[in-house]
């Protein structure tokens, strides 16, 4: 039994970081899901990029090269896909924010030299990815309402066919590729901070522990008589007693000889 029993270490005492910390597995998932469905997000632009449809004139007529099904549902996709990945994302990181610990939050200096550069950082990344984010949705929502015109009747002739200019799906889906990096970018940055913000706060406790510790130094125990343990049928004999008797006597004895000379 002993020898199957393994030694407690620093590691197995130590809290496991919980699902609302930027370290842990359920963080680094979702950002691996985020940058999947971005990916996800830039397959689906390119196959609507390839079918989406096309004018043909013919005596100032012109007709539809395809119903615009699959680019439509495509383009759906993304656009959904994309959202719910940025809310869902964005919405953790503030979560995890809230849910930080009151020491990290508090020991964050912004005088700090780490600190300016990850705020710089951090605010970069965001304003980033909400304007490739923009930008991707605005696109591909013009691509939807163009290719939902003409879902009935696309093969008739009309006098006129509104058609999306080549690259617009293709221009969403690199958009959403630069959403879910930056998206990522982004998330580095907050880990970042929240390690650089515990290591302020450890090193600041640690200071103020050796500050106090050598503030009231401890005073030095008093020392104790020393006792001579007696014999059986003999009394005891206190030599540090009989000292302090003696060390007392003695003036007293000399002032009286000095007095009769």
């Amino acid at each position: 039994m002993a020898e199957g029993r393994r030694a407690v270490t620093h590691e197995d005492l130590a809290p496991s970081p919980g699902s609302t910390d930027l370290g842990s597995r359920t963080a680094i998932s979702l950002v691996l899901l985020t940058v999947l469905c971005g990916l996800l997000c830039f397959a689906l632009c390119l196959i609507a990029e390839a079918s989406r449809s096309q004018d043909t004139w013919d005596d100032h007529l012109c007709v539809y090269s395809g119903s615009g099904e699959t680019p439509l549902m495509c383009g759906a996709i993304a656009f959904i896909g994309l959202a719910v990945a940025m809310v869902v994302e964005h919405t953790y990181l503030l979560f995890a924010a809230s849910k930080a610990p009151p020491p990290a939050l508090l020991a964050w200096d912004p005088t700090y030299g780490p600190s300016k550069d990850v705020t710089w950082q951090a605010g970069a990344f965001f304003i980033s990815t909400w304007v490739c984010f923009a930008v991707a949705e605005i696109l591909l929502l013009i691509g939807l309402s163009v290719e939902s015109g003409h879902l009935k009747n696309w093969a008739t002739p009309k006098q006129s066919c509104l058609v999306i200019r080549e690259g617009v799906f293709a221009a969403a889906g690199v958009f959403s590729l630069f959403t879910v990096f930056l998206a990522g970018g982004l998330y580095l940055t907050a880990f970042r901070a929240q390690r650089i913000s515990q290591e302020h706060e450890a090193a600041r406790r640690q200071i103020i522990d050796v500050s106090v510790l050598y503030a009231s130094p401890p005073r030095s125990p008093p020392r104790a008589r020393e006792h001579i343990q007696a014999a059986e049928r003999e009394d005891p004999v206190r030599r540090q007693d009989q000292a302090d008797h003696l060390s007392v006597a003695l003036p007293s004895a000399l002032i009286k000889q000095l007095s009769f000379v």
